[in-house]
């Protein structure tokens, strides 16, 4: 899952050209130790994550910088050639017509595609887990796009937005998913004044970590919240603070809709031609840093019939 996330990412950052001219086993693989170290504790001696992870961005840094500068040199301006996201940033200007300098551009790319493809990775992992788990409502959702498929126009050769939209139960499960996973386990804020919840004083200026799966997994909002329960969703009216998957307020991920778009393009696909049969059901889970059994679910994956 991480693989086909990581390729569907680097193809919108890089473009179908560029995507030919780097490693992307070397970049994944620095992305890993770059995402190892941002959650570690930050000792920059070696032996350490934090060490590896400062080398690993910088040598994410020179590989994005040959991409701009081959970019920026090659006369090929076809449109296809420019339909990935570090053309248009190369391109965009502000107000008063100031693009964007290279160290600008790297940031965000370094940023976005280290929060972008894990998430979808795990969230459409752990969806066929619990669908695989809960064979009614793998059925379920599989009926749904089922009709999907058997309304669409015969002109019609992919999905498209229209048909996305009707999938309102796989919606449902997704969100379900995000919920019971909690693949963004937890956010993190300064206290702005004195604060006094149920007796205790935060004081102003306090680092504050909100606990995300403690919220997610509270019996006072979510009744029964081991049980996966798509229903729960059904007349869902939300509370402020209450389902934080992808963050809240000014903080909230810009790639959240982009992350469950992949996912339930992906879940389409699966629902509709394949089941999982996992090798090694004793595997115990890690939650830390997100949930994933220790052998990362090793399972045979069955052409449906």
């Amino acid at each position: 899952m991480r693989k086909f996330a990581f390729k569907v990412f680097t193809t919108i950052f890089f473009g179908f050209y560029d995507h030919d001219h780097v490693d992307l086993g070397m970049v994944d693989n620095l992305y890993t130790i770059l995402n190892l170290g941002m959650k570690s504790m930050a000792i920059n001696l070696p032996g350490f994550a934090f060490h590896r992870a400062l080398k690993a961005r910088k040598k994410l840094k020179r590989i994005l910088e040959g991409v701009l500068e081959r970019k920026r040199n090659n006369k090929r301006k076809d449109e296809m050639m420019r339909r990935d996201l570090i053309s248009v940033l190369m391109e965009v200007k502000d107000e008063e017509g100031r693009q964007l300098e290279d160290e600008d551009i790297v940031d965000l790319l370094v940023i976005f595609l280290l929060a972008g493809h894990e998430s979808s990775a795990h969230g459409i992992l752990w969806t066929i887990i619990y669908l695989t788990q809960h064979p009614h409502l793998f059925l379920t959702a599989k009926r749904e796009q089922q009709e999907i498929i058997n309304t669409r126009p015969s002109m019609q050769t992919g999905l498209d937005i229209k048909e996305i939209k009707r999938m309102t139960y796989l919606s449902k499960v997704i969100d379900e998913m995000l919920r019971r996973t909690t693949i963004s386990f937890a956010n993190f804020r300064q206290a702005k004044v004195n604060v006094n919840i149920n007796g205790y004083t935060i004081p102003k200026d306090w680092k504050i970590l909100v606990w995300n799966r403690g919220v997610h997994m509270d019996p006072e909002i979510y009744p029964n919240p081991m049980e996966f329960d798509p229903s729960r969703w059904d007349n869902y009216r939300p509370r402020a603070g209450s389902f934080l998957p992808f963050g809240l307020g000014s903080r909230l991920c810009p790639g959240g809709d982009l992350a469950k778009l992949e996912i339930t393009i992906f879940l389409h696909h699966f629902l509709l031609n394949y089941k999982m049969e996992k090798v090694n059901h004793d595997c115990p889970v890690i939650y830390l840093r997100v949930p994933r059994s220790s052998d990362n679910y090793l399972a045979r994956i069955v052409k449906a019939t």
